[in-house]
């Protein structure tokens, strides 16, 4: 079994599962820039997860299109301020930049300094704010409050790959903490179905996925039952939801390959 040892080790397989895109004949996206932060390490333990667990790597590719495609939308609007929690290894700072647009990337400091070595090494300018920091224990907020974020601006959060290692109450707080502090945002996320996490979908395929990730030390924690139900309770508006199904086959124009793609979802939320 593929061993990822933390949350945070998934960034690097997350990484090589986006870089395969690059070196299809019709992409969904293109991130040349990802390239900058692979190794054989890397590539290794990504090969052992995709053995394990073959279909994440298509999961991570959806809704990178997703959010790709929704970041974009936003840019065009009247968005000023980009917010990547849990960045991990994204480029979109990078390869989405764009005049009078700031971006922030909130991380562990070891994988935000590799990022920035890596763009310096390359010569890239960036031009992103890292805040080092935990979200959860070290509050969104605060540390948003530690640089020259600007509340009352139009922001668009990006949540990527987060939800379902947290508790559900800890995703609701996350929300509320946005809802009472920032004037006019949107956020975009992923999640999981309840029922996946719970372990009662009846397949016994998304069973054994959901206890892969828990013996690689990436236990899926939480699941939305409703997002329509919880925007509601949280006082905001869900502005779209879309089932990695159908996005599967909007992108790819051939069946889903599995039952997972129904029980995980992508949406945006508006404030």
């Amino acid at each position: 079994m593929a061993e990822i040892r933390n949350v945070s080790g998934t960034a690097f397989v997350v990484a090589e599962f986006r870089a395969e895109e690059n070196r299809e004949a019709s992409p969904l996206y293109q991130d040349p820039i990802v390239e900058l932060f692979l190794s054989d390490d890397s590539r290794r333990a990504a090969g052992r997860v995709a053995a394990s667990c073959p279909l994440v790597p298509d999961l991570v590719k959806i809704r990178t299109r997703y959010f790709d495609d929704t970041l974009d939308k936003h840019i065009r609007s009247e968005v000023r301020q980009v917010v990547i929690l849990g960045a991990g290894l994204d480029t979109r700072a990078v390869r989405k930049r764009a005049p009078g647009v700031t971006f922030f990337e909130i991380d562990d400091p070891a994988t935000l300094k590799l990022k920035e070595t890596r763009y310096a090494q390359s010569g890239i300018e960036a031009g992103v704010r890292f805040i080092p920091g935990n979200y959860v224990t070290d509050g969104l907020i605060e540390l948003l409050s530690r640089t020259d974020f600007d509340f009352n601006l139009p922001t668009y959060f990006i949540w990527e790959g987060n939800t379902m290692y947290l508790p559900l109450d800890t995703v609701k707080q996350i929300l509320e903490d946005l809802t009472t502090h920032v004037t006019r945002f949107r956020m975009s996320f992923d999640y999981m179905a309840e029922a996946v996490v719970a372990k009662t979908t009846g397949n016994p395929g998304i069973t054994r996925l959901v206890e892969s990730f828990a013996s690689m030390g990436a236990p899926w924690l939480s699941g939305i039952r409703d997002i329509q139900s919880l925007a509601r309770e949280l006082r905001l508006t869900l502005v779209e939801n879309f089932k990695t199904s159908d996005l599967y086959r909007a992108y790819r124009r051939r069946p889903i390959t599995s039952e997972i793609f129904a029980f995980y979802s992508v949406c945006t939320v508006s404030c």
